[in-house]
């Protein structure tokens, strides 16, 4: 599956292929010089840390915007609010990708029901072709190692860098495994972490 119809990305790199500016002066330098050097759109993986650091030079200039807006600054930070039955369908853009949220509620205001579809739910196609694409291009003649192990993380913790820290056992080993097959789909080997 080279490129496959209906597959899209989320997350700090698909923001910054699709914003046409930035209104904080620092991080609009940054993005004009990330445009002069990988166009637009920007399609290698690991830009995705080059953009997360824009979005951060952002949010830190933006920060110190708000912190003189006198609405955010009041006294006045909880509104009251009566429980009922209801659904409330959100999306939001989040530092992780595009969240959508569902919530059902009882009369109680307690949930009963919920879905949620974060971003690691979105970039699951880009991931898996990802990863598929740098184990293809490490792995020659049968050979690998546990480099190549590392370099194919180094690929999903573009999309996620919460996997680094989110995807431990409990003995506080990552349980990342990669199965090596060959040209005729037998396993030939695996690598784990």
């Amino acid at each position: 599956m080279e490129n496959p119809a209906a597959v899209y990305r989320v997350n700090t790199l698909a923001r910054i292929n699709v914003c046409d500016h930035i209104d904080t002066p620092l991080a609009q330098a940054e993005l004009e010089l990330f445009r002069s050097l990988f166009g637009r759109p920007a399609q290698l993986t690991l830009l995705y840390h080059w953009a997360r650091l824009i979005e951060l030079l952002y949010a830190a200039e933006n920060a110190i915007r708000l912190l003189d807006d006198p609405e955010i600054t009041s006294n006045e930070t909880r509104v009251k609010l009566t429980p009922r039955a209801a659904r409330g369908v959100g999306c939001v853009e989040a530092p992780r990708g595009t969240l959508i949220h569902d919530y059902e509620c009882d009369a109680d205001g307690i949930v009963t029901n919920m879905n949620l579809i974060v971003g690691t739910t979105h970039n699951n196609a880009p991931i898996n072709m990802a990863v598929t694409q740098a184990a293809r291009s490490l792995i020659k003649a049968g050979k690998y190692d546990q480099g190549v192990l590392n370099t194919v993380e180094m690929t999903i913790r573009a999309y996620d860098p919460c996997f680094s820290c989110a995807t431990h056992r409990l003995d506080g080993k990552l349980s990342v495994k990669l199965d090596i097959f060959d040209v005729n789909g037998e396993l030939v080997g695996t690598l784990a972490n």
